[in-house]
């Protein structure tokens, strides 16, 4: 996982508090050596790193707090200091009744018009009706790039590639995009914020007027990260930020503290390349996961992005009747597989983000269910409606292992792990039914935990 080395001095961190017979000065010192030197490199500012390791020896050294209750004051003002370090309580992005409009700033190759896509997908899985319209005017496959993805998520675009004039480009669509609820409006980027590029932002968003200004800025940029922030806040007056590449790199702290100086709260982070890789920013529930304790918050949303609702809500009428067949299993495959990577997926399961799971296993359950869809494609109707017919007529194993090149263990395991499979599809079903936004008790997420960790087979 992303910032994994700091997770792991933090937890040490806790430990090492939590075991102390005396919460003396060398121990403090210890743990702020370790903490400092993580946060540097996670490519955290030094000023920062500075002032936070100060911060809590200041703290640690409160000669009022007696006890057991220095070490748990110790331990909330690391908990608190690294909160406050990713930006504090979450900051959540709110759509108006009316329209929304939301538009997206940032340099050359920072993941603009792909985290476009990403926030369509999104919100349309929310039952939002979204457009995306592309006043990219110098960069022509970037208006090929955000059509396709358009057809992707099946969301209504629109592009002109003749069409020179950002602002020209934006009025041509202006009476369509007002049936739409949320407008997502793709901007044009550069290597550098020139002044060319800054007065063209101006204009369309003096014009656009748009509710939200976001930033996008890719994980890997480093400390940089502050400098390019606070250029565009004085230049287009950003309220929000959205981090790219959080996979592939263990030196996100630049661009996740830049925003906290800058004032732009971050509300989204990309974990992936696929359209469902897109996560709301909880610095509590990032903290979680880096410390191993899960995230369900954001498990359920990446059911809930996974998940067609129409689809779902037949898949349950079938569960009730008793008609699932392998077809079903096949569909519900598939959504597990648009969730993610498991991963990714088990980070987030309390309990499994820092289980000892063999290397390569998660890899190996990945093919095989990719196997499993190639032998079900290669099964008669009366196979897939009736698998029960396959452990009674064996003969047609053989024949489905050589249509679908996997073998007859691999068909049998399909068969075996049936029923479990079913189980989790209602599991699913009834996560899709919660809506994150109003939390989960104790008693919900213990009741989670403890069915999706059961199901959890490797």
């Amino acid at each position: 996982m992303v910032l994994d080395k700091l997770g792991s001095v933090l937890k040490k961190s806790f430990d090492k508090i939590a075991g102390s017979v005396f919460l003396d000065k060398k121990t403090i010192e210890t743990v702020v050596k370790e903490l400092q030197r993580a946060l540097i490199l996670a490519d955290v500012n030094i000023h920062l790193v500075k002032e936070i390791g100060e911060k809590i020896k200041k703290e640690a050294s409160n000669e009022k707090i007696k006890g057991i209750e220095r070490k748990e004051h110790l331990t909330k003002i690391l908990h608190d200091e690294i909160t406050g370090l990713l930006g504090g309580e979450k900051k959540e992005l709110k759509l108006k009744e009316e329209q929304t409009k939301i538009m997206l700033l940032g340099l050359y190759g920072a993941g603009k018009t792909t985290t476009s896509g990403k926030l369509a997908a999104y919100y349309s899985k929310r039952g939002n009706k979204v457009a995306m319209i592309s006043l990219d005017v110098h960069r022509p496959a970037a208006q090929d790039q955000l059509k396709q993805l358009g057809e992707q998520t099946k969301v209504t675009t629109f592009t002109d590639k003749d069409e020179k004039d950002a602002l020209k480009l934006y009025k041509k669509y202006e009476s369509k995009l007002k049936d739409y609820d949320l407008i997502i409006i793709d901007t044009a980027g550069r290597h550098d914020l020139d002044q060319e590029l800054t007065k063209e932002i101006k204009d369309i968003s003096k014009y656009i007027n748009p509710d939200y200004t976001l930033l996008t800025l890719q994980a890997d940029i480093g400390q940089a990260a502050k400098n390019q922030a606070q250029r565009f806040q004085e230049a287009c007056n950003i309220n929000g930020v959205i981090i790219t590449r959080m996979d592939s790199t263990a030196k996100a702290g630049g661009a996740l503290t830049a925003c906290k100086e800058t004032n732009a709260p971050v509300f989204f982070i990309g974990t992936g390349e696929k359209m469902n890789e897109l996560e709301t920013f909880n610095p509590e529930t990032f903290i979680s996961r880096m410390l191993g304790l899960g995230d369900l918050e954001g498990l359920l949303e990446k059911v809930q992005s996974a998940v067609d609702e129409k689809s779902q809500k037949k898949m349950k009428e079938k569960l009730e009747q008793g008609q699932f067949d392998l077809r079903d299993l096949q569909q519900q495959l598939k959504q597990m597989q648009g969730m993610g990577s498991l991963s990714k997926i088990t980070e987030m399961i309390p309990g499994l983000g820092k289980a000892k799971i063999p290397e390569g296993m998660l890899g190996t359950q990945e093919d095989k269910m990719k196997r499993w869809g190639h032998a079900i494609d290669s099964m008669t109707k009366e196979e897939v409606e009736n698998p029960e017919i396959l452990e009674k007529q064996t003969a047609r194993l053989s024949r489905i292992a050589k249509g679908s090149g996997t073998t007859t263990s691999d068909i049998r395991q399909l068969i075996k792990q049936y029923k479990m499979l079913k189980e989790m599809t209602q599991g699913a079903g009834d996560l899709a039914n919660i809506d994150p936004s109003q939390g989960l008790d104790q008693k919900q997420m213990q009741k989670l935990a403890k069915k999706f960790g059961k199901k959890m087979k490797f």
